[in-house]
């Protein structure tokens, strides 16, 4: 077992890549934003989770724990802290000229119904061409699988690779 260190902290997160969903503990420094830190310089090239569990959702879902795991940053889809983590969101509520704009994002089986933060100038294809972002704020997410019925979370803030995600619009947008 990990012996914490006193700059430490343990958070829990939940990554999705192409063909599982990881929930496990992250330690990182008590400074480090977890929400984020993937978007840092400081993130490193494995995100090493403690007390894992591997979800592999499909026809036949697949479930298995360990002790620890190491999942290449360059594969990860999605990332998020677990929805009973207290977060600061990424974005000031009052700035002028920005909206939330609601979309539906997929990610393989995985549906999230949340919104995403634009200029009132702009509409989101245009902002996926011109920003080139490695990691794109999605907020207010609802998470659900129809692998995993019993799959519902909802979380205040995630990040997701725009390149690997379908993002989708309804006329209620």
């Amino acid at each position: 077992m990990y012996e914490l260190k006193d700059n430490e902290k343990i958070t829990p997160v939940m990554i999705y890549t192409d063909d599982a969903l990881y929930h496990g503990k992250l330690i990182t420094r008590k400074m480090v934003r977890v929400n984020i830190f993937l978007r840092t310089e400081g993130a490193p090239t494995y995100i090493h989770l403690h007390e894992a569990q591997v979800i592999s959702p499909g026809s036949t879902t697949r479930t298995k724990k360990l002790d620890e795991i190491f999942v290449p940053l360059k594969a990860i889809t999605c990332f998020h802290t677990a929805p009973d983590v207290e977060i600061e969101l990424d974005y000031e509520p009052s700035e002028e000229n920005r909206r939330m704009m609601p979309v539906t994002a997929i990610l393989h089986s995985f549906f999230l119904d949340c919104t995403t933060r634009l200029s009132t100038q702009t509409e989101l294809s245009s902002a996926l061409e011109v920003t080139r972002m490695e990691w794109l704020s999605l907020y207010d997410a609802k998470i659900t699988n129809p692998y995993l019925p019993q799959l519902n979370i909802q979380v205040p803030m995630l990040i997701a690779r725009p390149e690997k995600i379908v993002l989708g619009l309804t006329n209620e947008s």
